[in-house]
C-alpha cells in the first residue's frame, strides 16, 4: 500500500493506493462525483415569428421583471424588460414604435448574451 495526499478544489485528502500485480494495470484514481443535475428550465414562448425583431439581451444576467406581453403596443424608449447584471438593473428598451409578437422568457430566468427576450412586429 502506497498513501498519497490529493488536493481536490483546495481541500487535502490522505488516500490509500493498493498496488495489484499480475499484470492488471493499477488503479486510476477514484474521480470526483457529479455534479447533481440542475433542474430543466421553465417552458419558453415560440421561436421568434418569420418578419419579426428580436429583442436580444446585451449581458448575461437575470429577468427581474417582464413590462410588456404579447400584442401589446409600445412606443421607442419604453421599458420592455429589466435585467439584473453584475448587481446592477438594466433597462432593455423597445428600439422605436412597434407592436410586441411574443415574449420569450420568463421572471427570474437566468439568461446569457443574445438571448432572444422580446419579439417586435
Amino acid at each position: 500500500m502506497k498513501t498519497l495526499k490529493i488536493t481536490v478544489n483546495g481541500t487535502p485528502y490522505d488516500v490509500q493506493v493498493e498496488e495489484v500485480s499480475g499484470g492488471a494495470a493499477p488503479a486510476a484514481p477514484a474521480a470526483a462525483p457529479a455534479p447533481a443535475p440542475k433542474a430543466a428550465p421553465a417552458p419558453k414562448a415560440a421561436a421568434p415569428a418569420a418578419g419579426a425583431e428580436v429583442v436580444s439581451s446585451p449581458m448575461p444576467g437575470t429577468i427581474m421583471s417582464i413590462n410588456v406581453k404579447a400584442g401589446q403596443a409600445v412606443k421607442k424608449g419604453d421599458v420592455l424588460v429589466v435585467l439584473e447584471a453584475m448587481k446592477m438593473e438594466n433597462e432593455i428598451m423597445a428600439p422605436h414604435d412597434a407592436t410586441v409578437a411574443a415574449v420569450h422568457v420568463n421572471k427570474g430566468d437566468s439568461v446569457e448574451s443574445g438571448t432572444a427576450l422580446v419579439s417586435l412586429q
